[in-house]
């Protein structure tokens, strides 16, 4: 992706209203506090008005969240604006992404990635066709690159291929779930299929990470309850290979807009850390120059969020809500996710200020999400939008 494109806002407009928020009692709670009447700011706002406190008690993300409570009478009124944009011979997908940002209704979830990545076109009349040829192509794929004796891989291949067995038993760790041989074995194909096919980076650990979501969400599809009940034990083999040339898919089209995040050196992801500092001296001076004062880095704790997508940082139930807003801003993502780690960070404003060095190390690699409900993402999401509305028809203060 060209620094152009990075750096446009999305061509689309994100509307919210309160009709948008909420859910009803049988979908799970990934919308109850949506992002709601986040009017654009004039693009010269003055530095002062983005100097205000930044902590978890901010006034603008408070005001933005509270607007969106004790709205589940609408409940209704959101399904059927999904149900609408979905059903119809062509799915317009600006409209999609303006209601995805909020939150997707889990049942949807799978449907509506698959059309926000591309992977799915949006003619309702190729979609059946269209998948189940990309479907019979990554099981090619397999055949053709995973399905041999090593005796016929090159050195670095048996290397990438261990590297990937090391990997996937840390994946997610916290989730029995992706301790399941068979869910291993499924990643493992994935990621060697996907590095095999992408050799200007090949396998880069992180990427283990961004495969989960999408295992989760296209498992949703045959597995019902909580993940802490599931097993792909019984699922015939036709299923699975179908999940994962999903997953194998998807992944390729988020990464295709990433593609500097994982080659050599990873120079994408070390000029969104570089920008990230930028535009956390600009909203919150007192913090900034504080992490500045103690010698703190922004690569030791920033790199792994641009790296794994905050997938380590935040309890595992939230995460596929957290992607509804990433797969939302398509190409303008890589961009986005700045003023999304920015709000991140400085929920916890107050108490960097008050640690040294060695402490804010080890508070940023332990942070206290643990107990994280959908509010707090929300108010992290909220913040976000509201700071790239001030300075979204300014960028050059973050230029590289």
């Amino acid at each position: 992706m060209s620094k152009g494109s990075q750096e446009r806002s999305p061509s689309y407009q994100r509307s919210f209203s309160q009709n948008d928020a909420g859910t009803s009692d049988d979908m799970d709670k990934s919308m109850e506090g949506g992002v709601r009447n986040t009017n654009n700011s004039d693009g010269n706002t003055t530095d002062n008005k983005l100097t205000s406190s930044t902590s978890k008690n901010d006034d603008a993300a408070n005001e933005v969240q509270n607007s969106a409570m004790g709205t589940r009478a609408t409940d209704s009124a959101r399904v059927t604006k999904f149900t609408k944009e979905l059903s119809g011979q062509m799915v317009i997908l600006e409209r999609l992404r303006e209601l995805a940002w909020s939150g997707v209704p889990p049942y949807m979830r799978p449907n509506v990635w698959r059309l926000l990545l591309g992977y799915a076109p949006p003619n309702s009349d190729r979609r059946e066709g269209v998948l189940r040829r990309k479907r019979l192509e990554y099981l090619d794929c397999v055949a053709q690159f995973y399905d041999i004796p090593d005796t016929e891989r090159s050195a670095d291949e048996i290397n990438m291929l261990r590297q990937i067995a090391v990997d996937c038993p840390r994946t997610v760790p916290d989730v029995p779930f992706f301790q399941q041989a068979q869910v291993q074995k499924s990643l493992d194909r994935i990621l060697y299929t996907w590095a095999i096919r992408h050799p200007a980076s090949g396998y880069v650990q992180g990427i283990n990470d961004l495969v989960t979501p999408f295992l989760v969400v296209f498992l949703s599809e045959y597995l019902e309850g909580s993940i802490d009940s599931w097993s792909i034990s019984d699922m015939s083999s036709g299923k699975i290979s179908n999940i994962e040339a999903d997953c194998y898919w998807c992944l390729s089209k988020l990464l295709d807009g990433m593609q500097d995040h994982y080659t050599f050196a990873q120079p994408g992801i070390q000029r969104l850390v570089f920008k990230l500092k930028e535009l956390v001296r600009r909203i919150d001076e007192p913090v900034s120059r504080h992490m500045e004062d103690q010698g703190l880095e922004y690569l030791q704790f920033a790199f792994r969020w641009f790296n794994c997508l905050l997938i380590r940082e935040i309890p595992f139930h939230l995460v596929t809500r957290l992607w509804d807003t990433y797969l939302a801003e398509g190409d303008a993502l890589p961009d986005f996710l700045v003023y999304i780690f920015a709000s991140f960070l400085l929920t916890w404003s107050d108490e960097l200020q008050k640690l040294d060095f060695q402490e804010m190390v080890m508070f940023l690699q332990h942070l206290p999400t643990q107990n994280w409900t959908y509010q707090e993402l929300e108010t992290v999401l909220s913040r976000a939008y509201i700071w790239h509305s001030m300075f979204n028809s300014s960028p050059s203060h973050l230029a590289s």
